[in-house]
């Protein structure tokens, strides 16, 4: 398959993409541990950004004694805070870091903090396998992240007991601001069930959510598409929810997307998005306002590059916006950039927070995207 043309589009923003200021946030090798991965970025009332990512300690795999680190910044991600651990499982696995903060919860008028995380004893191939399981857990922050709570097993209450491996969203969750699900928190997942495919149908998006500010929470219905995986999710107009997930079949290199008119309890529209297309990697969605919704992901259907930043002004039904985040003309280049997630600066500026030069760093960047 050829590479993906980019429109015109693209070279007229990358050239006021060209100044835009790159801040290293974790770097491979450094702050003790051997390689960083997986990235989430929540911002605060106050401006404060907060971004997580996964800690390897020994080397870059997905599963070994990997903990969750933060680093914050108070000036809008120029410079950033000393490398701290918020989640740990001992020399096991705490990752897929999903954090959103709760802003209308009457008891913290100034906002709590959650970082939703998974654990694990196992690799995910052996957990596929029925051996070995993953577990759901979560802390809060009241104190824009300096201090965080014990944490709060919800294994029980978010995963059904047929289903092997599980995992939370690679990116923030999201809490709805309008609508009759108004406060709902809504997390992302992914999960499978039964035996290992082949084609990965055994994978499949779903979430979970809460409406009493985490005392207890409640699954969703899955999304209806065997082999969709790492997901995100976005509120649309009138409360609506629109997810975006990974194609871990990978007979067609585009995104899966569905959308929720009930606050993410059920699913409906779910396809094959062709205006998206998507190597078979992480993406990441964004509200900015009413019917404005940012989407981030790897754009080259053959590797792990172009990584574009899309706007749309209905809904995600078509992307009007498409700016050229970083990529590599070299056709031979690989996981040039890989996961990645957003967040809003200001009503004019996107940041975004990714993976790149083979995954030897995490980096920070802003976008004026109007």
């Amino acid at each position: 398959m050829a590479r993906i043309l980019l429109p015109a589009i693209f070279c007229l923003t990358l050239l006021g993409l060209a100044a835009a200021q790159e801040t290293v946030v974790f770097e491979s090798g450094k702050d003790g541990a051997a390689n960083y991965r997986i990235p989430a970025i929540v911002a605060l009332r106050s401006g404060k950004l907060l971004a997580f990512a996964e800690a390897r300690r020994k080397d870059a795999g997905d599963f070994g004694d990997v903990d969750i680190v933060l680093r914050t910044s108070t000036d809008k991600g120029r410079t950033w805070s000393k490398v701290v651990a918020v989640a740990e499982n001992g020399s096991l696995q705490a990752g897929n870091s999903a954090p959103v903060v709760d802003e209308f919860d009457p008891k913290y008028p100034k906002g709590r903090i959650f970082l939703f995380y998974n654990t694990g004893d196992r690799t995910e191939a052996d957990v596929r396998r029925g051996k070995g399981t993953r577990e759901v857990w979560y802390k809060t922050s009241i104190d824009e992240g300096r201090t965080w709570s014990d944490a709060v097993n919800i294994t029980a209450q978010v995963k059904r007991t047929e289903w092997r491996a599980f995992a939370n969203t690679p990116g923030h969750a999201i809490q709805l601001r309008t609508g009759k699900y108004r406060g709902r928190i809504f997390v992302p997942i992914n999960y499978s069930k039964g035996e290992p495919k082949n084609d990965a149908t055994d994978y499949m998006a779903a979430g979970f959510y809460s409406d009493d500010h985490g005392k207890t929470f409640h699954i969703s219905d899955d999304i209806g598409i065997a082999g969709s995986n790492e997901a995100t999710a976005a509120e649309i107009g009138n409360g609506e929810i629109l997810l975006n997930a990974r194609n871990q079949k990978g007979d067609h290199k585009y995104r899966i997307t569905a959308r929720s008119i009930d606050g993410g309890a059920t699913w409906q529209d779910g396809k094959i998005d062709e205006n998206l297309p998507d190597p078979v990697c992480q993406g990441t969605l964004l509200t900015i306002s009413n019917k404005i919704v940012a989407f981030a992901n790897n754009a080259d259907q053959n590797a792990r590059n172009d990584l574009t930043l899309r706007i749309s002004y209905d809904d995600g039904k078509t992307w009007r916006k498409s700016f050229l985040v970083e990529g590599s003309k070299d056709p031979k280049s690989r996981d040039v950039t890989a996961y990645s997630d957003i967040v809003l600066i200001d009503r004019k500026t996107i940041g975004i927070l990714y993976e790149k030069d083979d995954y030897k760093k995490i980096v920070f960047k802003t976008i004026k995207w109007r």
